[in-house]
């Protein structure tokens, strides 16, 4: 043992032992940060052992830059120095995470007026007697020096093993890398999170990758000018869709509800499940809400996202703007962009309150500082509901009920008229791992590929939650004074599964088509207006770049005051066309492009010789749907919205804060006395928590079914079928 501890201080004492010394203390001190100070929500082994070694290969990068030092003091300043830098910028984002939940980036530290205001004065408040921690090795070296004791090796380290150490390092970054990839795909390209990139890759990794994106943001907002204005403003009259008289203000005033519907497609819409004979409704609420005459329900509403998925759904709800030709515009755009979206439009139009409930983290699609953007007073994330278990919850989030369980204590204290989002996540791929105990009872399909097996159970829940969520609405009064738009964000089952979901809705695998793949993009959009007589099905094509226009309109706000690239679904001067992300293709009543290949979508038949008047009609659309995007594109990356003068005053992101909201609740509701409108107010200052019931599967239905075996599926448009 003598011999191993005399090797040691002889190891430490040459220039490659200090540069190791201090690469271990880095490697330390960083892992404290991630479980101590860090929320990365790493889940299983593979996670955490990636989350682990992730320090390592920038560390020995950067500390290994030393070693090319040949003159001593030159060396350790250097080497001390680079230690110095990385524990400051792993220190800086510690205590900047206690208040923001989130990693210091090149526009916080471009934008020091909003990194004082929330560490200037308070920032002393943010420290933590751990952090005597981050400073031991300090003290240490401080007392060793004093003490004459430290060793100042004066032979040079070989350059030959200096650059061997430097290709050792980018052989681990390159490991790393892969191991990232293999637990997250496309984690560079579609931005997911900045969580994800310091779990995955580590803080000076993911500083680099900001670094990145920042470059490209301002690269295209900085070419932008005023004048580039003038096309959008053109484009932006031309194609407004004058509201509908039968339903232009017709929810004026009343609270907005707006209820996510994670990768629910629009086939789940009246079909059944047929197991052993036994039919299975698999949404029987969704259906009933379909089928209501205080419904407008749109059979032909399809989602228009790309590599963005959710975000990009969010992005056009939010905004009439599409997400990015490739990545999130959230991720890419949302914290730093002025923007004009709905929250921020009915807080100025009607003295809205907003506030989204999610029950996943924060900083998931950067939706932490887009949502201040966005105008959204709160942002109720997964800090603010029952801890994460495997239990109740899965890699996305709480489960559905769970979150709208633990929603109703903020919710009851928003301010009304309120503009609320809810997003769930229960039905996300891979839909095999978010049921367990009580919740498992529907059936599941019998094809070749658990994915789609497990979609139908999945929906199911979550047709089973919005039910729940109803019923609170209905029990507390909130209903009758609430429009609420349901709406699917993207597809569940991919293009490449198609062909074995075919045989559940009546198609043959063998002529499953690209057309049926544009089919299948389509997705619930529903808006509820209790008291609506004259509501029902609508026919007409649209996408979710519609929704705001629409909603707008319903509110009695007129939408050309403002940059959106969407009309009214229920204008007669609708267009009908309806453009997808990817260069070409687009949907309409008459003509469908997907996948470089033209249909007749009445008919599914491709046209391969047009004549002349087909031709023609065809690149017009191809034209209409190219000039919307490339619209949108200007404004978004260009950040146009910042020469626009609407009238409605600019907002300041920094006077968000998502931080203790419920007390921010309560402190409004204390100060407004008598004139609070939140709904905890008007009932007497009582809670409304226990009219929340969402009793689970077993409950409602007394048995399970989940085992069950061979079975097909069925399309109907009854809704009085065998409901499990």
């Amino acid at each position: 043992m003598k011999k191993l501890i005399d090797y040691v201080k002889k190891s430490g004492q040459t220039r490659l032992g200090f540069v190791l010394i201090l690469l271990i203390i880095y490697w330390l001190k960083t892992l404290w940060a991630y479980y101590v100070d860090f929320n990365l929500d790493t889940q299983g082994f593979f996670q955490n052992f990636i989350a682990i070694i992730n320090p390592l290969p920038v560390g020995i990068l950067l500390l290994g830059l030393s070693l090319y030092i040949k003159n001593t003091k030159a060396f350790y300043s250097v080497a001390m120095t680079i230690y110095i830098v990385l524990f400051a910028w792993l220190f800086s984002n510690a205590v900047y995470y206690r208040e923001f939940s989130d990693y210091i980036s090149i526009s916080t530290m471009m934008a020091t007026s909003s990194v004082s205001a929330g560490l200037g004065e308070a920032a002393l408040k943010l420290f933590r007697l751990w952090d005597i921690v981050y400073f031991l090795d300090f003290i240490a070296f401080g007392f060793l020096v004093y003490r004459k004791a430290f060793h100042w090796d004066k032979t040079p380290f070989h350059k030959k093993s200096s650059f061997a150490i430097t290709a050792f390092s980018v052989l681990l970054f390159s490991i790393n890398l892969f191991l990232a990839e293999i637990d997250r795909p496309e984690l560079l390209t579609r931005g997911f999170s900045n969580t994800y990139i310091v779990r995955a890759l580590g803080l000076p990794a993911f500083l680099g990758y900001n670094a990145n994106q920042t470059y490209n943001a301002h690269r295209d907002r900085s070419g932008a000018t005023a004048s580039d204005l003038e096309p959008v403003k053109q484009y932006i009259t031309e194609h407004y869709a004058q509201p509908n008289d039968n339903y232009f203000g017709i929810a004026k005033g009343r609270n907005v509800i707006y209820l996510h519907l994670e990768s629910l497609q629009q086939f789940v819409i009246d079909y059944k499940l047929n197991v052993n004979g036994v039919e299975y409704e698999v949404t029987p609420f969704l259906n009933s809400l379909y089928h209501s005459s205080s419904t407008l329900a749109f059979s032909n509403f399809f989602n228009q996202v790309k590599a963005g998925k959710t975000s990009d759904a969010e992005t056009m709800i939010e905004t009439s703007l599409f997400g990015l030709n490739q990545g999130s515009f959230m991720v890419q755009y949302g914290g730093s962009n002025t923007q004009q979206a709905a929250p921020y439009i009915l807080s100025q139009n009607g003295g809205y309150t907003s506030a989204v409930f999610h029950g996943n983290a924060a900083s998931f699609w950067n939706r932490n500082n887009t949502y201040k953007q966005w105008g959204y007073n709160y942002f109720f994330d997964q800090s603010y509901f029952s801890e994460a278990t495997a239990e109740n919850s899965f890699q996305y989030g709480l489960n559905d009920k769970i979150m709208f369980a633990d929603s109703i204590q903020y919710l009851e204290h928003l301010q009304q008229p309120f503009y609320t989002k809810f997003i769930t996540v229960s039905n996300h791929y891979p839909y095999t791992t978010s049921l367990i105990g009580d919740e498992i009872g529907f059936p599941l399909a019998n094809t070749d590929d658990e994915t789609i097996n497990g979609y139908f159970a999945t929906a199911n829940y979550l047709d089973a939650s919005i039910k729940a969520f109803f019923d609170y609405l209905k029990a507390t009064g909130l209903y009758e004074n609430s429009v609420i738009v349901l709406y699917g964000d993207h597809y569940g089952i991919s293009n490449s599964r198609n062909p074995d979901l075919a045989p559940l809705i009546g198609k043959d695998s063998q002529t499953w088509s690209d057309f049926d793949n544009a089919m299948m993009q389509r997705v619930p959009y529903m808006i509820v207006v209790p008291g609506m007589t004259n509501g029902g099905i609508f026919d007409t094509y649209g996408g979710e770049i519609d929704a705001l226009p629409t909603l707008e309109h319903l509110l009695g706000i007129k939408s050309d005051n403002y940059l959106q690239v969407g009309q009214d679904l229920l204008s007669s001067q609708h267009s009908q066309i309806v453009a997808l992300r990817t260069a070409g293709s687009f949907i309409t009543p008459k003509y469908t492009s997907y996948e470089g290949k033209i249909y007749y979508t009445e008919t599914g038949l491709e046209i391969t010789n047009p004549d002349e008047t087909t031709q023609k009609e065809i690149d017009a659309i191809k034209e209409a749907t190219a000039a919307q995007l490339a619209t949108s594109d200007a404004i978004q990356t260009g950040d146009l919205i910042r020469f626009f003068d609407n009238g409605l005053p600019a907002l300041d992101s920094s006077q968000y804060n998502y931080i203790d909201s419920l007390a921010a609740e309560i402190a409004l509701e204390n100060k407004l006395g008598t004139q609070s409108t939140s709904l905890y107010s008007k009932n007497g200052n009582k809670s409304t928590i226990e009219l929340f019931k969402a009793p689970n599967y077993l409950e409602l239905h007394g048995s399970t079914t989940a085992t069950s075996t061979p079975n097909t599926g069925t399309s109907s448009t009854s809704t009085s079928s065998n409901s499990q």
